[in-house]
């Protein structure tokens, strides 16, 4: 037997990564426009301690994975741990000729197409649309460059699913030690989606502007304040010398970035729709928050050698990230007060 899905199309952000890229397809396939559903969401929230090391790594503030990345819209999604390989293939097998794309974790090391082939483990998500019993090939699609759509021999699949994602040298960093398990993910829409219009824009700005806001008195670090004891302890812990704080930083703020940049280009292109001068203003400061949320990441991860040296230099980046990002909400609540 044969089965390919149909409406299964590349979609990504240059400031994403495999969470969201994966996501995207599987939201075009439901007939949704990634860009408004995963755009709509900026915000800030991290449970200390609660770091999984993966590629697709988004903090649960909510029920589900999808749940968290797009509160704003009715989408869920579901993790799914078989117990072997085989009944891993099964389940995703039904999920597909049932007619669902799902999501599926790998490692990089044993996928063909990706770079890492054969050279680093990683624990990468990527969607499967698609088998062909006979010839024992599943079909993939990854938007992550290089870029790959099309089919690959099914042992290689489960290779890559029943990973034990080991670290072998030095280059297996940040998504490895952390066993791959077969996992996959499904996706689905729940209820009617919102209109994209005036209304519904003003509402999602406002939501997200009260997460800013709120305090939290938990454990959890949350909303603006949360976001700058986070970037405050991060500067104390590489002052100390604490090298375990660069793979924890690295991976938290890998799904900030993605998110911050998502939503800026969000923001852009209803501005456009809306011929709002004052949103897409708005719009260029979210993205050049992203930007220092990629230079910090970046020099976070440089800084495994000699962590202290680079406290002053995250600090310094740390400053005037916050200093932008209350210069967008200021902005973001103006626009929100006007549309």
């Amino acid at each position: 037997m044969r089965v390919e899905l149909p409406d299964i199309t590349h979609w990504r952000h240059d400031l994403g990564h495999c969470l969201h890229t994966t996501m995207g397809v599987l939201l075009r396939h439901h007939g949704l426009d990634p860009l408004q559903v995963l755009g709509a969401h900026w915000g800030f929230f991290h449970r200390p301690g609660d770091i999984r090391r993966e590629e697709y790594f988004f903090p649960l503030h909510r029920e589900g994975l999808l749940e968290s990345m797009a509160p704003h819209h009715p989408v869920w999604s579901r993790w799914h741990w078989p117990k072997d390989a085989a009944s891993g293939w099964q389940e995703v097998r039904a999920a597909v000729l049932a007619g669902a794309p799902v999501a599926a974790a790998a490692d990089n090391f044993h996928l063909p197409f990706r770079p890492a082939y054969r050279d680093v483990h990683t624990n990468h998500l990527l969607t499967v649309y698609g088998f062909d019993d006979e010839r024992e090939l599943v079909l993939i699609a990854d938007p992550v460059p290089p870029r790959f759509q099309g089919a690959i021999p099914i042992g290689q699949f489960t290779d890559a699913r029943d990973s034990a994602n080991p670290v072998l040298h030095d280059r297996d960093l940040f998504f490895t030690d952390n066993p791959v398990a077969n996992r996959w993910l499904e996706v689905g829409v729940g209820g009617e989606v919102p209109t994209h219009d005036r209304d519904f824009v003003r509402s999602v700005l406002e939501t997200n502007e009260r997460g800013f806001a709120a305090s939290h008195a938990g454990p959890e670090l949350a909303g603006l304040a949360g976001q700058q004891r986070f970037l405050d302890e991060l500067g104390d812990r590489l002052a100390a010398g604490d090298e375990s704080v660069i793979d924890e930083t690295f991976i938290v703020t890998g799904a900030v970035l993605a998110m911050t940049g998502v939503h800026g280009d969000y923001l852009a292109a209803t501005a456009r729709a809306f011929d709002s001068p004052a949103l897409l203003e708005a719009a260029r400061t979210v993205d050049r928050v992203a930007h220092h949320w990629s230079a910090l990441r970046i020099g976070v991860a440089m800084a495994r050698d000699e962590p202290a040296v680079a406290e002053a230099s995250v600090r310094n980046r740390a400053k005037h990230l916050l200093s932008d990002q209350e210069l967008a909400l200021d902005r973001l609540r103006a626009v929100a007060r006007a549309l």
